[in-house]
């Protein structure tokens, strides 16, 4: 299941973000494996998945200060 925008990674729920987070560290890991043993690999793969990881933890970050700012507003 390959990530194609950002737009789609909004309408999913924080559980399938952390899983899609544990799934692009797992590839990226790979891909950096690859290169340390110079295995054959396409090296834009790199890029793309740093990206992507990006865009999925701004995500989940910004839809946790959400709910903390909400739950602060609300004790106050």
């Amino acid at each position: 299941m390959g990530i194609s925008r950002f737009t789609d990674i909004i309408s999913f729920s924080n559980n399938e973000i952390s899983n899609a987070i544990i799934k692009t560290e797992k590839e990226l890991f790979n891909l950096r494996f690859k290169k340390a043993t110079r295995q054959s690999f396409k090296s834009h793969e790199i890029k793309e998945k740093k990206r992507q990881l990006a865009h999925l933890k701004t995500i989940l970050t910004l839809r946790l200060k959400s709910k903390t700012k909400q739950y602060i507003d609300k004790t106050s």
